[in-house]
């Protein structure tokens, strides 16, 4: 299927979910968000699909949220498609690998929490920039980076938002396998395929009990940076980081306490 620049194809037993807004970087919408849930909810609900690979085309995995798009549109409960989607990527039970390569952004980067198996590939740019769009973390990420990553480094990550490589993130644990771009595909695929292979029930039994002792935690940061996100969007910082960034200048929080 093919709407609102999603794709979504399956290959043998393996679902490829694809961003393809490529002359917007593949910035997500809401109405990308909703396709998104439409195709995990498929591959969450259809037997004959072991497992999900996410991708973005034209050498960007997602510039993250379409800003514009987001405000004028913004979420305002953990019903909006884009709390649908990080509830489902969440409680996914089937395998999620995730192939990265380019800018990824914000939700670019805080998905792959959630992913099992993360590759990507040689110069892709990961950047976590809630903060100084006076905004705060999302998915989870304020309690699974410090997991991941340590308090120290997941603070510096967290409160400069600025950008970091791969080896950085596969060196916290966020990315399995650092590989030159025009392998990654075809690697991040062939381990899908090969998850596909594997006695299902074990395989969802297996990510139930690796990702069990966290489960609660992740389900509480969850609610706890939804309430928050939410009021961050109607913040005056927001209005002026977010002012700032479509009139391409440097936003000025010298009045803000």
């Amino acid at each position: 299927m093919t709407h609102a620049a999603v794709t979504a194809t399956l290959e043998d037993r393996v679902l490829v979910v694809a961003f393809d807004r490529v002359a917007k970087k593949n910035a997500l919408t809401v109405a990308m968000y909703e396709e998104l849930v439409a195709a995990l909810g498929r591959a969450r609900d259809d037997a004959k699909i072991r497992a999900v690979l996410v991708r973005g085309n034209g050498g960007v995995f997602t510039a993250g949220n379409d800003l514009q798009d987001f405000m004028q549109r913004p979420p305002t409960s953990a019903d909006s498609p884009v709390g649908r989607f990080l509830e489902l990527i969440v409680g996914f039970a089937k395998p999620l690998v995730a192939a990265v390569e380019g800018p990824a952004i914000g939700v670019g980067t805080t998905m792959l929490l959630h992913c099992d198996l993360v590759y990507a590939a040689e110069g892709t740019r990961f950047q976590l920039p809630f903060v100084p769009l006076g905004l705060c973390p999302e998915a989870a990420s304020s309690a699974l980076l410090p997991m991941l990553a340590g308090r120290a480094l997941a603070s510096e990550l967290l409160l400069f938002g600025e950008p970091f490589g791969p080896d950085v993130a596969r060196r916290i644990g966020l990315v399995n396998e650092v590989l030159p771009p025009a392998e990654l595909h075809a690697f991040a695929l062939a381990r899908a395929h090969k998850l596909a292979e594997l006695p299902p029930a074990s395989v969802r039994l297996t990510k139930e009990l690796v990702r069990a002792a966290d489960r609660e935690r992740t389900e509480a940061a969850l609610a706890r940076e939804g309430a928050a996100f939410f009021e961050r969007l109607r913040s005056p910082e927001a209005a002026e980081a977010m002012q700032a960034f479509f009139l391409k200048k440097k936003p000025d929080f010298s009045r803000f306490e």
